[in-house]
């Protein structure tokens, strides 16, 4: 019988969301999506398929990208609906989208722009939700995994901007709800990286890169890679539900 498993990654072309798609290539058929850069997704797709099929029998299409603003709660539907005429089935939904917009957290009159608190709920809390709404049906199908991208912003007071860290954390706690909620059919779990130095992680510049590097236990930054391999074992691991790892060099101990 040949394997057919097969992954939805959200914000899925870039970054982490590409590095968990590179992790998951050779055992998954994927689905990725994408917010509207068509031509990275068209490249990160050209890439996965150099990636050799671990077991010379997934079936075809073994990638595919689907557009889709996860903001909106009827192409999240839509985008799931896609997905499984593609491919016909669903075991693993990575859930990797969230928006930031960069502010001094210690200051607590930057921290309150109201555009920046809707926006960052709806990315970062309600996509998820939305999102675990339309794949449940599928996910109970095959007992699958539901996984989500936080951030140990969200676990220990710190980060990009005030309300980010505050939905981060009600992101963990989602994922928690969900994981009592969608039992036992249904494993849910989040992941909170500590700062990456993705595309967008640069942009903390210099200085701020050293300080998160000084405050590690392990004297280094995570990279995606390494969060990408413990978003593969909570897609493939039984026993585990309702947690969420902290993958920060030990930031947050």
């Amino acid at each position: 019988m040949a394997m057919h498993r097969v992954a939805l990654i959200t914000a899925g072309t870039a970054g982490l969301g590409a590095q968990i798609a590179r992790s998951l290539a050779p055992d998954f058929q994927l689905a990725i999506n994408y917010a509207n850069n068509e031509g990275r997704a068209k490249s990160l797709i050209d890439e996965l398929n150099s990636i050799p099929d671990s077991h010379g029998r997934l079936a075809k299409p073994r990638f595919q990208a689907f557009r889709a603003d996860v903001g909106d709660r009827p192409s999240i539907q839509q985008l799931v609906q896609d997905t499984v005429s593609t491919f016909g089935r669903l075991d693993v939904v990575v859930s990797n989208a969230g928006w930031t917009r960069v502010t001094n957290f210690q200051n607590l009159d930057e921290g309150l722009d109201d555009a920046d608190w809707d926006r960052c709920f709806l990315y970062n809390v309600k996509s998820h939700l939305w999102l675990m709404h339309a794949v449940r049906p599928h996910l109970d199908e095959t007992e699958g995994a539901f996984i989500t991208t936080a951030s140990i912003a969200g676990v220990k007071p710190s980060g990009s901007s005030l309300p980010y860290a505050v939905t981060k954390a009600a992101a963990i706690h989602l994922s928690k709800a969900l994981a009592v909620i969608c039992s036992p059919r249904i494993r849910v779990n989040s992941v909170s990286p500590g700062l990456l130095l993705t595309e967008w992680g640069l942009k903390f510049g210099e200085e701020k890169i050293q300080k998160a590097t000084q405050a590690t236990k392990l004297g280094r930054l995570a990279t995606v890679e390494d969060v990408a391999e413990q978003v593969r074992v909570l897609a493939t691991t039984r026993s585990m539900t309702g947690q969420n790892l902290c993958i920060d060099s030990g930031t947050s101990v």
